[in-house]
């Protein structure tokens, strides 16, 4: 692990799940000191903080491998308290599955979880009380695997990415219902603006990379306007996105994963990644920097200085300062496989 020079808030934390791990770790946010490592179900995929209850959500999305060549799916959520560094709870969804993706409403004590479909049930969200951690209900979306999902700010709306389905899935969260398809060529990781008036999609599906070159749909940012819930503009990158990210200032942050066919791997030849980076309100890019293999998880500090990269092949997360585009350390995250760093978390100090 390299230190970094700069200066941080003291007690917040960094939280980082190593998928092969299974493990979450915890580092300074400010000197990226290692403090402690919880270990937790096989696989952890993704995190989510909830500074409400002072809780970590952690979904369980396999017994081993990845999506769509996996050892069976898992069905339980672990809830860690970040502070004492012990886990309060293991939630079990059961009968749903393949739980993955995270959506915090704080206000309303909402929690959503993207699960998969099967034989008798498409893919949907399951809505969580976050203040008894049980379920309240589900969410069709009409597709069988939505994998990642965000929320407006107000809680009202809600989109799930379809990896393989050619659409985005639009959800009232009020009435929990699914109000429209959007269509794009499959997707991947998302993020809403912050008055909650676009949708940021990461597209098409990240397996079509393996596919000849002529018959890969063109890679980059689907913009959708949430009033029409239609894709208005596209940003595109040179390389297939997984992670989208937004800052609390308006930089929208994706990963790109680069690699090359290879009939060894499903996942392909891996080459470094790169962290792309826009400006959400002029919809131009800013620059790009080079990180680790196989970019999969984006977060930022609360005022959006820094930005942190989990990159799973190489097992590494990658610290970046905003405002220069210079990395400014970098963390080695334990693993026992292949699959290492990926659901990333920052947990402010408790005041």
């Amino acid at each position: 692990m390299q230190q970094s020079p700069r200066a941080g808030r003291d007690g917040d934390v960094l939280a980082v799940v190593s998928q092969s791990g299974p493990t979450l770790s915890f580092f300074d946010a400010a000197t990226d000191r290692h403090i402690d490592t919880v270990d937790i179900l096989a696989e952890p995929h993704e995190v989510c903080f909830d500074p409400t209850q002072r809780l970590l959500w952690c979904t369980t999305t396999y017994h081993s491998g990845y999506y769509h060549a996996n050892g069976g799916r898992r069905t339980e959520l672990t809830v860690i308290d970040p502070d004492t560094r012990r886990i309060v709870e293991v939630v079990d969804l059961a009968p749903e599955h393949g739980p993955h993706g995270l959506a915090l409403d704080t206000a309303n004590h909402r929690l959503y979880v993207s699960v998969e479909g099967s034989a008798d049930r498409p893919g949907g969200v399951v809505v969580i009380d976050t203040r008894t951690r049980r379920p309240l209900g589900r969410i069709d979306t009409d597709a069988p695997g939505p994998h990642w999902f965000a929320i407006d700010p107000a809680g009202r709306t809600g989109y799930a990415t379809n990896k393989e389905a050619p659409f985005v899935s639009v959800v009232d969260l009020e009435r929990g219902v699914l109000t429209a398809k959007v269509e794009v060529p499959g997707s991947e990781g998302l993020a809403v603006s912050a008055d909650g008036a676009y949708a940021y999609v990461a597209s098409p599906y990240a397996g079509s990379f393996l596919a000849p070159a002529e018959d890969r749909p063109a890679a980059g940012i689907n913009v959708i306007d949430a009033r029409t819930a239609s894709v208005v503009d596209t940003l595109p990158t040179d390389d297939v996105v997984l992670p989208v990210h937004l800052t609390s200032t308006g930089m929208l942050l994706v990963g790109e994963l680069r690699m090359e066919p290879d009939p060894a791997s499903r996942l392909g030849r891996q080459a470094p990644g790169r962290l792309t980076v826009f400006s959400a309100e002029t919809r131009k890019r800013v620059g790009a920097l080079e990180v680790g293999l196989f970019p999969l998880t984006i977060t930022s500090s609360p005022d959006g200085r820094v930005a942190y990269v989990s990159c799973v092949v190489s097992s590494t997360v990658h610290i970046v300062d905003l405002e220069t585009l210079s990395e400014l350390s970098r963390l080695d995250i334990a693993r026992t496989g292949e699959p290492g760093a990926h659901g990333l978390a920052y947990i402010p100090c408790a005041d």
